[in-house]
């Protein structure tokens, strides 16, 4: 299937230097678009936890697929770097078609087995100290937050517009209370967000991956769990980017395996991963 015509949409992907981000960066562009790259990892400064990937790499592969790919280092846990990365932007090129929030630290000094303070996954909350839990809410839904009370006034200007929270779906307990409790509350800022900016002719939803084989999976010896390419979810969101009717979907949290028999785009290798499920 031939990716989507959005040669005219200027996209911003936040958290795009690696993992999902990425892939959402790389689809985009697939389909023609404009894409604004941030994250905190440079070639020119700091990188998250010293990993070779950069913004300036996922530009770059923006451009390969067929965009044109802009970068901006940003740091989404702060409202003014991320308030400046938006002004920016709409400077530069005068309006914002759609946001994508993938921005997650939350895996940050995870070797596999253990976080930084020495607690396993899925340790019973009775047996872990609940210090991270604030950290986990500045990994993904402060982001989420931010960027998107960042974006709205100019998508609510502009009576038209998309914004995609990347989190995972909670149908089902995922298995450890603080990343559980991290992606039900990126969720129901979906839900929020959705209901208040539906008024003005803006859709928000949420986009949830499966297990995917990103960089890190990779470096942990995970990669052989993965179900699908960061390129999927990226696909799936230019899909739904294209959408006319993209409205019916707000405030959903709607899965890349889905999407894929309703649009009918595939996976980087061709295949069609079913929705990702937790569990047995």
């Amino acid at each position: 299937m031939s990716p989507p015509d959005l040669s005219r949409k200027i996209c911003l992907v936040a958290g795009a230097s690696r993992g999902v981000g990425r892939g959402l960066a790389r689809a985009l562009g697939e389909a023609g678009a404009t894409v604004i790259v941030t994250a905190r990892s440079s070639e020119t400064g700091p990188r998250t936890e010293m990993r070779p990937e950069a913004i300036e790499d996922t530009a770059r592969m923006v451009d390969a697929a067929g965009g044109r790919g802009h970068h901006y280092l940003c740091d989404h846990r702060s409202e003014r770097a991320t308030d400046a990365l938006v002004h920016w932007t709409l400077r530069r090129f005068g309006r914002i078609d759609v946001v994508a929030c993938s921005v997650w630290s939350g895996n940050e000094g995870y070797d596999g087995e253990r976080y930084p303070d020495g607690a396993g996954w899925g340790t019973p909350f009775w047996r872990r100290s609940a210090e991270p839990y604030l950290g986990l809410l500045e990994a993904g839904p402060l982001p989420a937050l931010l960027l998107a009370r960042a974006v709205a006034p100019a998508l609510v200007a502009a009576r038209t517009g998309l914004l995609a929270l990347v989190s995972f779906g909670t149908e089902d307990y995922l298995g450890d209370v603080f990343y559980d409790s991290a992606k039900a509350a990126t969720n129901r800022l979906t839900l929020a967000f959705a209901r208040e900016l539906a008024p003005h002719g803006v859709t928000a939803l949420g986009l949830s991956p499966g297990f995917v084989a990103t960089e890190r999976a990779r470096d942990l010896g995970q990669e052989v769990h993965a179900t699908e390419s960061p390129l999927y979810a990226g696909r799936a969101l230019a899909a739904l980017a294209a959408d006319p009717d993209i409205a019916a979907r707000a405030g959903a949290v709607l899965h890349a395996g889905d999407l894929a028999r309703i649009y009918g785009f595939t996976d980087a290798d061709g295949t069609q991963p079913e929705r990702f499920r937790v569990g047995p």
